[in-house]
């Protein structure tokens, strides 16, 4: 796309993962960018979404921020990725393609359980319905459930080549047993039954515990000075 787009620098602030950094986020406001032919475009240039507010970080000093994607086709887990899914091989995969009011509890829970020092800390369903509800493109919702019980939702978004995981919120006795990465696994599997390329994961940090997870899916594809690396296990 060779058209001249308008993008806005935010204000820098404190960063959420990294302590003593400040953070500063380059905002994709031109609303011909505001469709999803565009939104897939800029996510292959390292933007994500939050909400239908599209984003990069465009910190002065720092690129702790990696853009990852895993390359779902060619996806092989890892023997610990077999054992997890043996593990929860009794699981149950639905998948939805409306967000759903019986959603919100099994949200709010884990917001308020699991991130009490987080931003979204308390839930409320007003900020529910903005952070995961998005009019960029149609969007899936990756439900796992232990018999009759609703133990996780994926909230995916559909790109016209791959598939974008935006958020992913369980019940907290099931976080022992690995239930995020059993979700990433099947949206990767997802998208490879949908013919879709890749998996977008949003952004690796090193060195930050609760970012510094996305890695372990192989092959995946790390955006490094403006071009997709390839990295196998």
């Amino acid at each position: 796309m060779n058209e001249n787009y308008q993008l806005g620098i935010s204000q820098t602030f404190p960063c959420s993962y990294l302590p003593d950094q400040q953070e500063r986020l380059l905002i994709a406001v031109d609303e011909r960018l505001q469709d999803a032919e565009h939104y897939g475009w800029l996510m292959s240039q390292g933007f994500r979404r939050s909400g239908d507010q599209i984003y990069r970080p465009h910190c002065i000093n720092c690129r702790a921020c990696q853009s990852l994607r895993v390359l779902a086709h060619d996806y092989v887990p890892t023997k610990s990725q077999k054992r997890l899914l043996k593990k929860n091989g009794t699981y149950t995969i639905k998948v939805n393609d409306e967000l759903q009011e019986s959603y919100y509890p099994l949200y709010k829970n884990y917001i308020n359980e699991i991130h009490k020092d987080g931003a979204m800390y308390p839930a409320n369903y007003a900020q529910y319905q903005s952070f995961l509800s998005g009019k960029l493109t149609q969007q899936l919702f990756l439900e796992i459930w232990h018999d009759e019980r609703l133990i996780s939702v994926a909230v995916t978004d559909i790109l016209s080549h791959a598939l974008s995981a935006v958020y992913t919120f369980y019940h907290p006795d099931y976080r022992k047993n690995g239930i995020g990465a059993f979700s990433i696994i099947q949206q990767i599997l997802l998208a490879d039954k949908l013919n879709k390329k890749y998996l977008y994961l949003g952004y690796q940090i090193d060195d930050c515990q609760k970012m510094n997870y996305k890695n372990r899916y192989y092959p995946h594809q790390l955006l490094k000075e403006n071009s997709w690396k390839t990295i196998n296990k």
